[in-house]
């Protein structure tokens, strides 16, 4: 909170703020200016009216000069149609502006966000993200809107209205000016205070929109283990503290009207005792009194407005100040420009005494070094934690190594352009992520050109066939949010085809057919092999039986390589991957076809398999 004595309150508009609200009103000053000029007409129109009324009392009803009434008739409603063309002509010029600079914005901070290193979004919500892009550039139309236009051109009208006033009654104008100064220094002081509040409202808002997020996309988790209740807890603490910073400020606003309600009676009293006086000493006409009355309302009325308009303005430099948060961050291909570019490669990788830790003192790799020749199948096994997935986001680049180098075709991995090494990449993660879109447009996620022979082509190498076939629409069926409307095992067969598709010089399959059945996986595997034809792989999987035939086996235990060979040398050796091996099959002959009889694999056969055609190069 801005309160806590451990986090120090921020200035009501801090540097980083204004820069980018300074940015933001340069990129649309053409359109700001045209809205201030039509705003300045708009105000000297709205003038008019109430300088008549003088003339009306003064001249028409005290003098009887009836011969003024219709040309201040007519001034008055060309004024006023003046007002309204104006009026229209300002909404639109600046409600286009304002709209379009939250697209802007919305789209560059969603650009930027992306660019961000994955470490980032493993502890960051998404909601929170989402609130970013989405809430806080909301803000920015009271700057590039008609909010910082409406100020400016009522502190205008304020100036001509005050020289004016001067002009009737020097005397009661200054006592006005001291009051309305006293108010306008109350205002300051309340957004002064106001402000952090705005500020941790977008942090709470973010927040509870973040768990109730979770809460829904992990709704069969919550139902399963009968959570409602626990989850329900969770968001009415969030909204209930969100509430308890809604009242407060809606508070702090309320006394601020209260206060400009004083005002306004203060100036009221004034005119009464000062305003009545002077008309009965002869210095001011009625006439004068009249007319003084309204240009009072026309200075008074700005200072009143920033209650408003001042609110707005500090809701988005709140919103503007979170969004400079997210710009400070380095992004994962910042350095790119000063990067040699890289051309296609062979897929040649190696690790060099690598280490790495996400906290700084507790490596969880440990000098790993190994070499995967170009087309090579490097299998990596070993116990839950044994550091392979992150040994598999090194290859990926989505961290960075904290000693020694990653090399791929020789050329160290930190010195080359990140976008154009990815691109060579091919990924089926354990988490078989899919998009709310159809079968196709899923396969099709790593070349959204491709076109549908090539897509139906992956999709048959794949396996996809087998249950696409069974849908009406067939390719074009919609699969849900994160692939609900598929199994497991169908959402892993169309991650396969898009990396199919992708057609990869390095291919990573983590857990590849851990969703599949026996029969789906013994379907597949062929598909698979096709898939690593000709490309450098590297394979995570607990069924050490799909990776017999891999070039190269790493036995990783506690972010080290205890063993390395080939699935026949390794059960040779009797070590670590033997033991892994008997315990699995022990398990799965326990489990599955003679409970409590001892077993001991026997000796593996040669897999021999029919050659498929491979098929043309996607």
């Amino acid at each position: 909170m801005a309160d806590d004595p451990t986090h120090p309150e921020k200035k009501a508009f801090t540097p980083g703020a204004w820069q980018e609200a300074r940015a933001l009103i340069y990129a649309h000053r053409r359109r700001l200016a045209a809205g201030l000029g039509l705003m300045l007409v708009n105000r000297l129109a709205g003038l008019v009216l109430p300088s008549s009324s003088k003339w009306v009392i003064d001249r028409v009803i005290n003098q009887h000069h009836a011969e003024l009434l219709l040309p201040l008739a007519i001034a008055a409603g060309a004024a006023t149609l003046v007002q309204a063309v104006t009026g229209f002509g300002l909404s639109q010029v600046l409600g286009v502006a304002a709209q379009r600079a939250i697209t802007d914005m919305r789209r560059t901070v969603q650009a930027f966000v992306l660019r961000l290193p994955v470490s980032y979004f493993d502890s960051t919500k998404s909601g929170i993200l989402i609130s970013r892009i989405m809430t806080d550039a909301e803000g920015i139309r009271n700057l590039v809107g008609t909010g910082l236009v409406q100020l400016l051109g009522g502190l205008l009208t304020a100036a001509i209205a005050l020289a004016v006033l001067f002009y009737l009654n020097w005397r009661l104008t200054a006592i006005a000016i001291l009051i309305l100064a006293c108010f306008g220094g109350g205002m300051a002081l309340a957004f002064t205070k106001l402000r952090p509040l705005f500020r941790e409202r977008g942090k709470l808002n973010a927040e509870v929109t973040g768990r109730l997020g979770e809460t829904l996309g992990g709704i069969r988790i919550v139902k399963a283990y009968r959570a409602e209740r626990g989850e329900r807890l969770v968001f009415t603490r969030g909204a209930h503290t969100l509430f308890r910073n809604i009242a407060t400020t809606m508070t702090g606003i309320s006394a601020v009207g209260a206060f400009a309600t004083v005002i306004i009676g203060a100036i009221g009293i004034l005119m009464i005792l000062e305003g009545g006086h002077a008309i009965l000493s002869g210095a001011m006409t009625l006439g004068d009194f009249f007319m003084y009355g309204i240009f009072i309302g026309l200075v008074a009325m700005p200072l009143i407005n920033i209650a408003a308009i001042g609110t707005q303005i500090t809701e988005a430099f709140a919103g503007l100040d979170r969004i400079r948060e997210i710009r400070r961050l380095a992004t994962e291909d910042a350095e790119d420009g000063t990067r040699a570019p890289l051309a296609d490669v062979t897929g040649d990788v190696g690790f060099e005494d690598v280490s790495f830790a996400y906290v700084p003192g507790k490596d969880v790799l440990r000098h790993v070094s190994f070499h995967a020749p170009p087309g090579s199948t490097t299998a990596l096994v070993g116990s839950s934690g044994a550091g392979k997935s992150t040994l598999i986001s090194l290859v990926l680049a989505f961290s960075r190594p904290r000693a020694g180098r990653i090399v791929v075709d020789r050329r160290d991995l930190a010195t080359v352009r990140l976008a154009e090494y990815r691109r060579q990449l091919g990924v089926v993660l354990q988490d078989n992520f899919l998009f709310d879109g159809t079968i196709a447009e899923n396969i099709a996620f790593a070349r959204p050109h491709a076109s549908r022979p090539e897509i139906e082509a992956a999709g048959r190498i794949a396996h996809c066939d087998d249950f696409v076939r069974k849908f009406e629409r067939g390719y074009d069926t919609v699969v849900g949010e994160r692939g609900v409307k598929l199994s497991g095992g169908e959402r892993q067969r169309v991650s396969i085809a898009r990396a199919i598709l992708a057609d990869p010089r390095i291919l990573i399959l983590d857990e590849a057919t851990s969703s599949l059945d026996s029969e789906s996986e013994a379907a597949i595997q062929d598909g698979l092999r096709t898939l690593r034809r000709g490309r450098t792989t590297f394979v995570i999987a607990h069924r050490l039986s799909t990776i017999r035939s891999a070039d190269q086996i790493l036995v990783m235990e506690g972010g080290e390589i205890v063993e390395r060979g080939t699935h026949t040398e390794l059960l040779a050796r009797r070590g670590r991957y033997r033991q892994l091996y008997d315990k699995q099959y022990r398990f799965e002959k326990d489990l599955f076809i003679n409970p409590g009889e001892d077993f001991t694999p026997e000796p593996e056969a040669p897999v021999v398999t029919a050659p498929m055609t491979p098929p043309d190069r996607l």
